[in-house]
């Protein structure tokens, strides 16, 4: 059975205490999925609701449900919040996939949204403190940057483990720069505009993604100091934003999609999910775009796009290094260092981006791929059929 994505768009990504902190994650998500619905109007009867939020400390009983029901999902249509880290936006494709597999239903709601600005702190008090002082927990850092199994900071722990791949601060800077640059020329040509749902704040339009820093360059880059140890190589430069976003999205059987007279973005071929032998990140999108591959019986060479998270640089740089390919076809619109990762809003961007691409060249075949928390990984394999 063909599986397609519909319909997909994402709001634009917001930096940390920027434009979008106003808004409650659950608000971005709403409003990124009511223009999806605007779209398609037949999404108010999807067979099911399925999107991801890491951060989902205080946010209520099953965020997913109340986004869907807020922007107008019918009450009748099921709905679930997924949480895999960063990999919660593909997740909810390969989930609907296999739901459509399954015969379960022909028409999902996907993706995902986060605030990191609104991630909020939070204490035990449901034991009585007879003394002392309370220790508040701050959920942004503890629920989405800290590294469960190795109990400590995803960046101190890359940065070490940046040593074991031979990957210096020169070639992270190097990579970071490449990364505006190429976000920069999108913007500027309106390719990533062409994602969006302009957002109305504060009596104006939001509408472009706001982490894109058009006057970097090497020297600046290269004056940041280290953010998680001293002597270390990772800086805020040569990782990826805070940031707070929503992409989101549409699966749906081919039959489905023609049965609505409704063009596809592109279809789905087949995924991958990988986890070890350890909880680094830097390789684990290569381990799983190998697995897709090998599953699919496709070489590297019948790839035209990959699509990295760009979680630290230092992430595409070891992972484009064990499978030996260059930058030419990997993140061409720049990525998270400079477009930014709302976590859970950043999975289902991923697939957009490289899904617009493809239409843009007239068809091909690419892989979106991230790394996860506790040394996880995933890759989501796409075609734009050129005869669409």
């Amino acid at each position: 059975m063909d599986i397609v994505i519909l319909e997909g768009l994402r709001t634009p990504f917001g930096k940390w205490k920027g434009s979008l902190s106003e808004f409650e994650a659950k608000e971005i998500g709403t409003l990124a999925v009511r223009e999806l619905l605007h779209r398609l109007p037949e999404a108010k009867e999807a067979d099911g609701v399925l999107l991801s939020q890491v951060l989902q400390a205080g946010q209520g009983q099953n965020p997913a449900r109340s986004v869907a029901v807020e922007a107008g999902v019918s009450l009748s249509v099921p709905a679930i919040t997924l949480n895999n880290v960063c990999l919660g936006g593909l997740a909810s494709i390969t989930d609907a996939a296999r739901r459509i597999h399954f015969n379960e239903g022909e028409l999902y709601i996907t993706g995902g949204f986060d605030s990191m600005t609104n991630a909020p702190y939070t204490v035990a008090v449901r034991k009585e403190q007879s003394m002392g002082a309370l220790q508040l927990t701050d959920t942004l850092s503890n629920d989405g940057l800290w590294c469960a199994l190795e109990d400590e900071s995803m960046g101190v722990m890359t940065d070490r483990k940046n040593k074991d791949f031979g990957i210096d601060r020169e070639a992270q800077d190097r990579y970071a720069q490449m990364s505006q640059e190429r976000a920069t020329a999108a913007s500027e040509a309106g390719r990533l505009q062409e994602e969006f749902v302009p957002l109305e704040v504060a009596g104006s339009f939001f509408s472009s993604d706001e982490g894109i820093r058009s006057g970097s360059s090497i020297d600046k880059l290269a004056s940041l100091r280290p953010v998680f140890a001293e002597g270390g190589t990772i800086t805020a430069g040569n990782a990826s934003q805070m940031t707070d976003g929503a992409s989101v999205g549409i699966i749906s059987s081919k039959k489905n999609a023609d049965a609505l007279g409704k063009m596809p973005l592109a279809r789905i071929l087949g995924w991958a999910e990988v986890a070890g032998p350890d909880t680094s990140l830097q390789t684990k999108p290569a381990q799983a775009i190998r697995k897709v591959l090998e599953k699919t019986n496709l070489t590297l060479n019948d790839i035209d796009l990959f699509e990295i998270n760009e979680a630290f640089a230092s992430v595409v740089i070891a992972s484009c290094r064990d499978l030996g390919i260059g930058y030419d076809r990997v993140n061409v619109n720049g990525g998270a260092i400079a477009i930014g990762h709302p976590l859970g809003g950043t999975g289902f961007r991923l697939v957009l981006t490289i899904a617009k691409e493809l239409q843009r060249r007239g068809g091909g075949k690419g892989i979106a791929s991230l790394c996860g928390g506790g040394g996880q990984g995933m890759a989501l394999l796409i075609e734009v059929p050129k005869n669409w």
